[in-house]
């Protein structure tokens, strides 16, 4: 592939946007194309009109919402797959079910084209802190040679097997979030129904063992309910579905996990759908008699303090 392959970046939304800005400040030739081309045209990339304008490019990388976005860009009727010449590598940051990804793989590799699967864990912020983890699977010798370019996005990539193995951590990754987001909210209610501050009860728990930088960036949304999304309700719902349907397949209970999607379903009907899924934290209160109010006080999200260790 070479020392400074061309690279091709397909979605911008609040994540894509975020990670193809790091190529781009990394240095790398990147041309990007967006649905909305409005959405791409700050980030100092080469802005094409048409996916099948990336097909002459060395490894194409795509960040969509869902299993039907990823399909139409590369394998609709204009898809990138569909063209005369196709990528050497696709690098697919989505989260979408394991299925999609295994019927995009062989076609993908009828063309001889190596596809990744690189779902990620972060926002945009973190993604901006430069502290973004990716997960990748696929075929060794493609993922050797991207995990540079990986690595100007994020501060860690692991790879995690030959096949679909990545889409499953991202799954249970984000029922984890879920399912800590959750739990995260009933303490907090709990403290406040108490008397404590969620700012102070966030302080100590981020300063204490069980903190984390999910904690931590999440402390200003609890605090002042800053609602809006990072990643939404929504979408979590849809992944609890993914992940819910994986633990069907392998015969095994989820009993926290599908309660947690009951909740979360709940959050969504209440009118949450499309703000952040911190509306947990919302919808707990409600649920225990207790209306929330922005508390007004200024708390860091942690985020610089660990980009700069």
């Amino acid at each position: 592939m070479g020392e400074n392959p061309t690279l091709g970046w397909i979605g911008t939304g609040r994540m894509g946007h975020a990670m193809a800005a790091r190529l781009v400040a990394a240095g790398h030739d990147v041309h990007v194309w967006n649905r909305t081309r409005a959405k791409a045209e700050d980030l100092g990339a080469v802005v094409v009109d048409a996916v099948s304008d990336l097909a002459g490019r060395d490894v194409v990388c795509t960040m969509v919402s869902a299993d039907a976005d990823l399909d139409q860009v590369l394998l609709g009727p204009d898809g990138l797959l569909r063209q005369e010449r196709a990528p050497r590598v696709i690098v697919d940051s989505s989260t979408v079910s394991q299925e999609t990804s295994a019927r995009i793989r062989a076609a993908a590799a009828e063309r001889g084209t190596a596809f990744l699967a690189a779902p990620v864990s972060g926002n945009a912020k973190v993604i901006k802190a430069g502290l973004l983890s990716i997960a990748v699977s696929g075929p060794a010798d493609a993922y050797d040679e991207v995990r540079p370019l990986l690595l100007d996005i994020g501060q860690t990539v692991t790879y995690v097997g030959h096949g679909e193995e990545a889409r499953l951590v991202k799954l249970a990754h984000n029922v984890f979030l879920g399912v800590v987001t959750q739990s995260l909210a009933e303490v907090v209610v709990l403290a406040e129904k108490g008397g404590v501050s969620r700012a102070a009860l966030l302080g100590f728990l981020n300063a204490s063992v069980m903190g984390s930088v999910f904690s931590g960036y999440k402390t200003p949304a609890f605090v002042n309910l800053d609602l809006t999304p990072t990643f939404t309700t929504t979408l979590l719902r849809k992944d609890f579905d993914l992940g819910l349907s994986a633990a069907k397949q392998s015969h095994m209970p989820m009993p926290l996990a599908a309660l947690t999607r009951q909740l979360v379903e709940a959050a969504v009907a209440r009118g949450h759908g499309e703000q952040d899924f911190a509306a947990l934290l919302v919808e707990q209160a409600h649920n225990s008699g207790l209306e929330l109010v922005p508390e007004d006080v200024e708390v860091g999200d942690g985020l610089a303090a660990r980009a700069a260790d």
